[in-house]
């Protein structure tokens, strides 16, 4: 019942349409009561031929209103009760993804895709059979049941109600067992299935890679053995929810054993009529549904417990980057400040960042250069508040960035990452993805901007091409270039291109980088390139090595030091030569 009370705060926000549908599940038990009592009474009149076609249609008029009642009433509970319980998925389905979307990157590398997605769908679904059919079969199952017995108990024979009963504290304990046992299972099966969802989202998301080094073997039967596991895991499930049918028929019949027993006893003995014993086992019928409801109904609760469990412990899940108390509404501008002495991953030792010092000037082109691993995404997810934890202060127009409400911070930058990702979608709804409103026109001039254009007007469909999943019916530059486009379209106060010219080539490369020039006059601009052609003419260059600054300064200045950035250079210079026969 833990569950139960974990849901109280749904079950006090949706009362009137529960407490509805349990007053017409109310009604129906009583109701239920009426054919059994009938076909007594019409037995003993049959036997005493006393009989008549005019009684008889009186019964069977009231057989029929009765009928017709919980048929009304069996819809209208439905909508009451199961249409509160789609609230409730609906409510936790949006929960977790309001909560996710305010999740930082490091909750993203501890957990895993499909896991969350089978939170989303899975768990969602159990806890909403937990509010709907768990709510009524422990509902219906009281009510029917209680007044079952109380009908069998004060209009029959209250002796014969308690030898039909003895075997329910079998059925008690037993119930009891297999309900504890199934949610520890059931908890492992929504693991595995877990696993297995998180391995069909990456194999399908990494299927040119299976593909090209020849894997699609290995993968097959990787993804045969989490399924065998899932299988496994719900067959242990289903072992225990098996047992539960079986255990209820077994006392069910035992129970119908003892009441036609001696039933037959007390009608010999003249203290029961032969139609008091047939109301009584069809009393004892209806017993059936009451007794597999529990059975159903333990099944139902520990399944949602489990996933309630799963789905709570998510949501409680500390979000990392939140808004101080009294922070400024407003998009920053101005000149970045970045006075960094030291910054590490949460559960890093390793210093990712130190001793990083220098301001940007409004307006003007910052480069970040070093080898792979050096720090330079890391300084950029710092100024998008991504991360925080390090020591020391990152200012915009003179005011921390933390002063800032986090969507208006945000709301100042357009950023392309090294990781583009492109939706599902048509080109046209990818460029203008941050700005729906966006005219064909400012569209066009992004695309332009972005040297993407004429690429778009060769495909057949043009800017109403759909991309496919994460644009892979397109190249890697072209999805770079309409990556860049996204970012340009909004007209951001910073934007920040990380390492995000490294598919295109020299002359692709330099059409950009002379676009954004010329439009995006008294806007700051930050570019984090391995190649240095891409960050040679700004106006502030740092060179990064093991998270510290070796070198900061423009590229003739640069050029004069004997350091890495000169000899890079030099060698780049040298491959670029040699690529065009040199």
């Amino acid at each position: 019942m833990k569950v139960f009370r974990d849901l109280s705060w749904f079950f006090k926000q949706e009362k009137k349409a529960y407490l509805t549908g349990i007053f017409m599940l109310f009604l129906v038990a009583i109701l239920q009561l009426v054919p059994p009592r009938v076909i007594g009474i019409v037995a003993d009149e049959i036997e005493a031929s006393s009989i008549t076609w005019g009684k008889l249609s009186v019964w069977i008029s009231v057989l029929i209103l009765a009928g017709m009642l919980m048929y009304i009433l069996r819809y209208y509970w439905r909508i009451h009760i199961f249409g509160a319980s789609v609230k409730l998925a609906r409510i936790l389905r949006t929960r977790l993804y309001e909560h996710f979307t305010k999740m930082s990157p490091h909750f993203y590398q501890r957990k895993r895709i499909g896991d969350l997605m089978a939170h989303a769908t899975n768990d969602i679904q159990a806890i909403q059979q937990t509010a709907g059919s768990g709510v009524l079969t422990l509902v219906d199952s009281l009510l029917t049941g209680g007044f079952v017995i109380v009908a069998m108990a004060i209009t029959i024979s209250w002796k014969l109600t308690l030898i039909a009963l003895l075997p329910m504290p079998i059925i008690a304990l037993l119930t009891n067992w297999y309900g504890t046992t199934l949610h520890a299972r059931f908890k492992k099966a929504q693991e595995a299935f877990s696993f297995l969802n998180d391995k069909t989202q990456e194999s399908i998301s990494g299927i040119k890679v299976i593909k090209t080094f020849g894997q699609e073997k290995e993968d097959i039967e990787d993804f045969k053995k989490l399924s065998n596991e899932v299988v496994q895991k719900n067959i242990a499930v289903a072992k225990i929810d098996s047992l539960y049918d079986p255990t209820i028929s077994a006392c069910v019949g035992i129970s119908f054993i003892l009441s036609i027993g001696f039933g037959a006893k007390y009608v010999l003995e003249g203290s029961m009529s032969i139609g008091d014993l047939i109301a009584f086992n069809t009393y004892l019928g209806l017993l059936i549904w009451p007794m597999l409801a529990f059975g159903w109904f333990f099944n139902i609760v520990e399944r949602g417990r489990a996933s309630y469990d799963r789905v709570y412990r998510l949501l409680n899940e500390k979000i990392d980057i939140v808004d101080r108390e009294q922070t400024i509404d407003e998009s920053p501008s101005g000149d970045i400040e970045i006075s960094i002495t030291n910054f590490q991953y949460p559960n890093h030792e390793k210093s990712i960042l130190q001793d990083i010092h220098f301001t940007l000037k409004q307006g003007k082109t910052l480069g970040i250069v070093g080898k792979t691993g050096a720090g330079k995404t890391s300084l950029l997810k710092l100024l998008l508040r991504e991360f925080e934890g390090y020591n020391g202060e990152i200012r915009i127009g003179g005011r921390d960035i933390k002063d800032y409400r986090l969507d208006a911070l945000r709301k100042a930058f357009g950023y392309v990452p090294q990781d583009h990702f492109l939706f599902s979608a048509t080109i046209k709804e990818n460029i203008a993805f941050a700005k729906p409103n966006a005219t064909d026109e400012e569209i066009y001039l992004a695309a332009k901007t972005a040297d993407v254009h004429d690429d778009i007007q060769g495909f057949v469909d043009g800017y109403d091409t759909i991309v496919g999943e994460r644009g892979v019916s397109l190249s890697g530059g072209q999805k770079q270039r309409i990556s860049i486009a996204r970012a340009i379209l909004l007209n951001p106060e910073i934007l920040i291109l990380d390492d995000s010219l490294s598919a295109v080539d020299a002359k692709t490369e330099e059409s950009i980088l002379t676009a954004l020039k010329e439009n995006r006059q008294g806007k700051t601009t930050i570019i984090t390139a391995h190649r240095l052609s891409a960050i040679q003419h700004a106006d502030l260059i740092i060179v990064l090595d093991d998270g510290k600054i070796t070198q900061i300064g423009v590229h003739e200045s640069l050029m004069q030091e004997n350091g890495w950035y000169k000899e890079i250079y030099h060698q780049q210079q040298l491959e670029a030569l040699v690529e065009h026969g040199g």
